[in-house]
């Protein structure tokens, strides 16, 4: 079929959808079957065709229409939309240009509304900047124009399956004995923080990690998008950010929620990721006995990730540094730093236990530090290694109060 005719055809199903406030699935099928089978009276279209256009007219009012190729390829990480002519996507860590694209800036446009609607997201000129996700829990970022020059930037990075720790073991991004440490510390109710760089696997560590958890417990799980895929525990509940609506009003942030969880009497809380200000709340709720609570934030080592917990308290409160520096050392026990190395790999550099605050001070004790050895494959670069022991636990008492030990 000529472009011309599948938007001719796309836009007369638009104009009848127009005319009803809500159509199901199967009413939309049946309405692009009869368009179908009145363009097959006036020329052929044989039926692999007909199969094709049906499914073309339904993914881009239902699905997302071009991308939905992409969102169904299980070897696609991420996808980047830099407009309507370029789409690039990432598959085993290297990144390539899609030889599709959308048709217009109105189709793409479209589909972005589709997205951020279902999730009572908003996205437009005085808003556009806006974070989603997809029906599978892949998470979905959208920057509009005029902030974004050369037309809407989309960007969705895919969580094609749960990513247990028995996998990161197979691909070698933690070892059988760090595993079985991190399994006994999340149990005995550590207070646990994961940091690393942007698409290091911080989401994705700390939903393999909340695995560990037992299943007899209260969680509460607070994000910006809901990503995480917690299925062991029947006693959940996940709370979701919620941007302010036209008027201003009814927007819930992260801070907010942490207040809420502390209400309803969770054994742990799990925030997906700490940005700013809401840091305060997230160190005062593992400070007031919510033991074995996991987070994840940005930074480059253990020690950075320590100063922009500061920084981000900071941001919150009025607070003398070294005030703030105690409580940040008291409420978190163990960190694990992650990291992508340059043969794209992802792995766990570093498990570092807070050992205490002491002159000022946080003082980390490192337990497991990742030991590379490099080698030459022709033009490639691989980088082979592991976590190597080099440390043993000092807190010792949440293993006593457990009745567990190393």
């Amino acid at each position: 079929m000529k472009e011309e005719q599948r938007r001719a055809m796309r836009e007369d199903i638009m104009v009848e959808l127009n005319q009803h406030q809500q159509i199901s699935d199967d009413e939309l099928y049946t309405m692009i079957d009869e368009k179908i089978i009145k363009l097959g009276m006036t020329e052929y279209l044989p039926l692999r065709e007909k199969l094709l256009l049906r499914g073309w007219l339904f993914d881009s009012f239902r699905r997302l229409g071009v991308l939905q190729e992409l969102i169904d390829d299980k070897t696609v990480t991420e996808i980047m939309v830099n407009g309507a002519n370029q789409i690039f996507v990432e598959r085993n860590g290297h990144m390539e240009r899609w030889e599709k694209v959308f048709e217009n800036q109105e189709q793409l446009e479209d589909m972005i509304q589709q997205i951020v609607s279902r999730v009572n997201r908003t996205a437009n000129v005085s808003r556009p900047i806006a974070d989603a996700r997809l029906a599978d829990g892949s998470r979905v970022h959208v920057v509009l124009p005029p902030v974004s020059i050369d037309g809407p930037a989309v960007t969705i990075r895919k969580f094609p399956e749960p990513i247990t720790i028995d996998r990161l073991l197979k691909l070698g991004s933690i070892t059988r004995d760090a595993a079985d440490f991190l399994k006994i510390i999340v149990e005995a109710g550590y207070n646990i923080f994961i940091s690393g760089g942007t698409n290091s696997g911080k989401s994705t560590f700390l939903n393999a990690l909340s695995a560990y958890i037992p299943n007899n417990e209260r969680i509460v799980t607070i994000e910006d998008s809901a990503e995480l895929q917690i299925k062991h525990i029947p006693n959940l509940v996940r709370l979701e950010t919620r941007g302010a609506n036209g008027e201003g009003e009814g927007k819930v942030t992260i801070g907010d929620l942490i207040r809420a969880a502390l209400r309803m009497n969770p054994s742990r809380i799990i925030v997906g990721e700490v940005r700013g200000k809401e840091a305060l709340d997230m160190i005062s709720a593992m400070n007031t006995g919510h033991d074995g609570s996991l987070s994840t934030g940005h930074g480059n080592s253990p020690k950075d990730m320590l100063s922009r917990l500061e920084t981000m308290v900071l941001m919150g409160a009025d607070i003398p540094l070294l005030a703030v520096r105690s409580q940040v050392a008291a409420a978190i026990d163990v960190l694990i730093h992650l990291g992508r190395l340059r043969d794209k790999s992802r792995r766990v550099l570093s498990i570092v236990e807070v050992a205490g605050y002491e002159d000022g001070e946080i003082r980390l004790n490192p337990l497991y530090r990742f030991e590379e050895e490099k080698t030459e494959q022709g033009n490639a670069r691989t980088v082979r290694g592991s976590l190597k022991k080099v440390g043993s636990l000092k807190n010792t008492e949440k293993l006593k109060a457990a009745g567990i030990e190393l």
